[in-house]
């Protein structure tokens, strides 16, 4: 599930077939049937994401709801305003609890059904219900019901934390703020860094260890970040 996820990235960003039309038709069956999402719903977050990388209120992949405070000025901001939602002082003990368990089993999977429903999405929701037909014919023989959705919750949980790490790590530790109305080039480069390349870098980043070259050039194929 985990590499299927960065194989959807690769479609998304229409960085495997010369023609756009082929990566758009494989992104839908491999986001949809092969992972149970939705492919608009990754594309209207995504693109938001690339757009305006860590800036608040623009980059939905760092607006967390009050429930963590990220970057220097947020924080502060926060201690101003005296908004005191959670005890911040001790989110880095939380963040283990909340963040990387619940995003793909619980926020993602409420978010991706709910926009499909309410965007009618019908096409995506199509493709994310023959992912579940083809789950539940294949577990349920094996499991019953209840074993199947406790196997598919526990999956999903692992690969939450997968997610989460790549996701974190070349991101977060680069500024996080408001709109600084920077040229495209540097708005890039202040919120992306990499990580070192190694075989197993590679692979368990799906590439995205070459954050900086993936956000410079975003169609791209990925084994030639290095180059």
């Amino acid at each position: 599930q985990a590499q299927a996820g960065w194989l959807q990235h690769d479609f998304g960003h229409l960085s495997v077939f010369k023609k756009s039309s082929w990566n758009h038709i494989v992104h839908k069956f491999v986001i949809g049937h092969l992972k149970g999402a939705s492919a608009n719903w990754w594309n209207h977050r995504h693109f938001q994401h690339h757009a305006k990388p860590n800036i608040f209120k623009k980059d939905p992949d760092v607006n967390m709801l009050h429930v963590f405070v990220l970057g220097d000025t947020q924080p502060v901001e926060y201690g101003k305003k005296k908004l005191k939602y959670l005890p911040y002082n001790h989110q880095h003990e939380y963040f283990f609890l909340i963040f990387p368990p619940l995003l793909i089993p619980v926020y993602f999977q409420i978010q991706i059904i709910s926009t499909m429903i309410r965007r009618r999405f019908w096409a995506d929701l199509a493709w994310a219900i023959s992912y579940y037909l083809r789950y539940f014919i294949t577990y349920i023989p094996f499991y019953g019901v209840l074993g199947s959705l406790f196997l598919l919750t526990f999956v999903r949980f692992l690969e939450s934390h997968w997610f989460v790490w790549v996701t974190q790590m070349n991101h977060i530790p680069m500024e996080i703020d408001c709109e600084k109305h920077r040229d495209w080039l540097s708005s890039q480069l202040a919120a992306t860094c990499n990580i070192e390349q190694s075989f197993f870098n590679d692979w368990f980043t799906g590439h995205l260890n070459f954050q900086i070259e993936h956000h410079l050039f975003p169609t791209m194929p990925r084994h030639n970040f290095w180059k």
